[in-house]
Parts: structure tokens; sequence; C-alpha cells
């Protein structure tokens, strides 16, 4: 089984993704009825590309300026939203409905 569709069997799963370092969709998986669209997963993932390279900037400016350790590197990202949110890890994504996402499972759906 490959890594979206593992993704798209997460309870609340609307849409899963992959993208390549710059932020371009490579591939995705879409729910039966989901009103998404692959252009509106290319401009997530190009989202996540962006806050990913924000936070680890952050990460990394907080680590040598106060000398606490931990926060990077950045190992995933979460975009919360009124019905739907959204989980990534690495180049890869999960668009959850909130009314029945588990993150906890998404993220460790990511990680493996």
């Amino acid at each position: 089984m490959s890594s979206l569709d593992k993704l798209m069997n997460l309870e609340g799963a609307d849409a899963a993704f992959e993208f390549s370092p710059t932020g371009e969709l490579t591939d995705h998986r879409l729910a039966e009825g989901s009103k998404l669209k692959s252009e509106s997963l290319d401009l997530l993932a190009h989202t996540f590309v962006a806050n990913i390279a924000i936070a680890t900037m952050q990460a990394r400016g907080w680590e040598s300026s106060t000398g606490q350790g931990g926060f990077y590197p950045v190992q995933g990202f979460t975009l919360v939203g009124l019905e739907f949110s959204t989980v990534g890890n690495g180049e890869c994504g999960v668009v959850l409905r909130n009314d029945s996402a588990d993150f906890e499972a998404a993220y460790a759906a990511l990680g493996s």
C-alpha cells in the first residue's frame, strides 16, 4: 500500500498529497465527494514548504540565541482550520475533517 493510500485510510481523511522540496505537487489522492482540487493541494504544498522554512529559521535562531536545544529540526507542521486541518511531515501531508481527526494518528502515519 502506498503512503498516500495509508494516509487516506485515516479517520476523517479528505485528501493526501506528496510534494517536492520546492512545494510542487507530485501526487495526491482525494476522498470520494471531496470538494478539494489538485490546485488547492498544490497551494497547500507550497504553504507547507514556506512555513517549514520559517519555522526552521525560528527554531535555529531560538536555539542559537538562548542555548536551549530540542527545537531543531522541525519535525512537522499542522495548519488548523474551522472545518478541516492539514498535517504534514517531510514531503507529504493529509487533510483531515476536524470533527473526526486524530492528529496523533496522522503524525504516526506520516512518520513511517
